[in-house]
């Protein structure tokens, strides 16, 4: 799956404004989000199980079977 995909996939699971502040990769079929804060870390913890349902509905059920939340290194 190209990067682009899952960039164009993450953003529209997750609107503008969050994807401003976030950058995703997909290692195997873990999404690895890099938040640039805790806040940030924190909001996308917590609305894991909405956003993973919407990329799996855009990327296939398989593609995306978790997330894995940092935060980007300064």
């Amino acid at each position: 799956m190209s990067p682009g995909k899952v960039t164009f996939a993450w953003r529209t699971a997750v609107g503008q404004s969050m994807d401003r502040v976030t950058s995703v990769r997909l290692e195997g079929h873990t999404l690895v989000v890099e938040a640039a804060d805790t806040h940030w870390a924190r909001e996308v913890s917590r609305s894991t199980p909405i956003v993973l349902a919407r990329l799996q509905h855009l990327l296939g059920r398989e593609a995306v079977t978790s997330l894995s939340v940092r935060i980007k290194p300064a």
